[in-house]
């Protein structure tokens, strides 16, 4: 049972060191989720649960290869302030163009059968009062 305790904190060990060797080697910008020293507390203190919570959430992102071949790096792309956005369609001008113009075409279409129903009973009309 002793072996099997001391294997534990090896492991332990070995997981908190190179926990701690990963994380302070890393660019400070490329470290996610959190600032680098609340990740060496949080390693050092909350053993083993640091440790992996840091491989899986803090360590910097690897390089994803596209399916076009190309080698992509997280964090290589646009800034955020300069990320490219859906427009709402509230702000898309072009948006707004073709509701414009579908909105005049549809109320052109109306006032044509308002206006030919018009005339259709002004017709009606007049051939009642010519036939009284």
């Amino acid at each position: 049972m002793i072996r099997l305790y001391s294997l534990f904190a090896l492991i332990d060990l070995v997981l908190i060191i190179a926990a701690l060797i990963s994380c302070l080697s890393a660019e400070e910008h490329e470290i996610r989720a959190l600032p680098r020293i609340v990740w060496v507390i949080l390693i050092l203190l909350f053993s083993p649960i640091g440790p992996i919570a840091w491989f899986v959430a803090g360590r910097p992102a690897r390089p994803v290869r596209l399916s076009d071949g190309t080698l992509w790096k997280p964090g290589s792309g646009f800034p955020e302030k300069e990320r490219p956005r859906p427009v709402a369609p509230d702000d898309d001008p072009e948006f707004l163009k073709r509701v414009a113009e579908r909105s005049k075409r549809e109320d052109e279409d109306l006032m044509r059968k308002w206006e030919a129903d018009l005339r259709r009973r002004e017709e009606e009309l007049r051939q009642r009062d010519d036939d009284e």
